[in-house]
């Protein structure tokens, strides 16, 4: 019977509109371990900002999907720029506790201004999996490549890359940067930031999200997300 009512409007929407229902592929639901603390508020969000309540706030960014959090620290425990800190478990959600997914435009000028050096300690931390990344990145279509996707790889520089792990595959950041003249760190944070300011056709590291809101005419879902 559900599904002979999701058929019926599904062909309502389709009268109405003109044009078939666009289906959003399902998202597999993961979780960050670790977050990076981008900004800590002691005193909370204060005046001029929608929510957030009384006591001290951080913003941060997780480790492994580079999403954006916001976290609410234990009573009298103080957080520091940059503290790297667990975020999934019974008692680390004791200690602190993940309100919210943010947003780029959510951050405070403090996070967006430490975002940048943030991302760049994560990805030199988690150097194997991006070299495995360049030694295993796969074509989008027929004429792009997922290393296009990256500042400054064009054609040239794409055969070059192609070429030289097709030789030996590569071991390490400086071996990328001493066979190809990428600077593979440069390029993924820059990457990186990019899949957060803003939404993309294509995501390579940032796990993105679709914050519903109320628009005239009904709901849409935008860039943004629950958890």
């Amino acid at each position: 019977m559900v599904g002979m009512e999701s058929e019926r409007l599904e062909r309502i929407y389709e009268e109405y509109v003109g044009r078939p229902l666009r289906r959003r592929p399902p998202s597999e639901k993961v979780y960050e371990e670790f977050a990076y603390v981008l900004d800590y508020l002691p005193y909370g969000y204060g005046l001029g900002y929608d929510r957030g309540g009384r006591g001290p706030i951080a913003q941060a960014i997780g480790e492994r999907y580079f999403m954006l959090l916001e976290l609410r620290p234990a009573p009298g425990l103080e957080l520091k720029i940059g503290d790297r800190v667990p975020v999934r478990g019974y008692i680390e959600s004791q200690i602190i506790r993940v309100v919210r997914r943010l947003t780029y435009n959510d951050l405070t000028a403090t996070a967006k201004a430490e975002l940048p050096a943030i991302v760049r300690k994560i990805v030199e931390r988690r150097e194997k999996f991006f070299v495995e990344f360049f030694n295993t990145a796969q074509p989008l279509t027929t004429k792009m490549h997922s290393l296009e996707l990256l500042h400054g790889i064009g054609k040239k520089t794409l055969w070059r890359i192609l070429e030289e792990r097709k030789r030996k595959p590569f071991e390490s950041f400086e071996d990328i940067r001493a066979r190809t003249k990428v600077d593979p760190v440069k390029v993924i944070v820059e990457r990186i930031i990019e899949e957060l300011r803003e939404e993309q056709r294509h995501y390579l590291f940032v796990k993105p999200y679709f914050r519903r809101r109320e628009r005239r005419g009904g709901p849409r879902l935008s860039p943004g997300v629950s958890i």
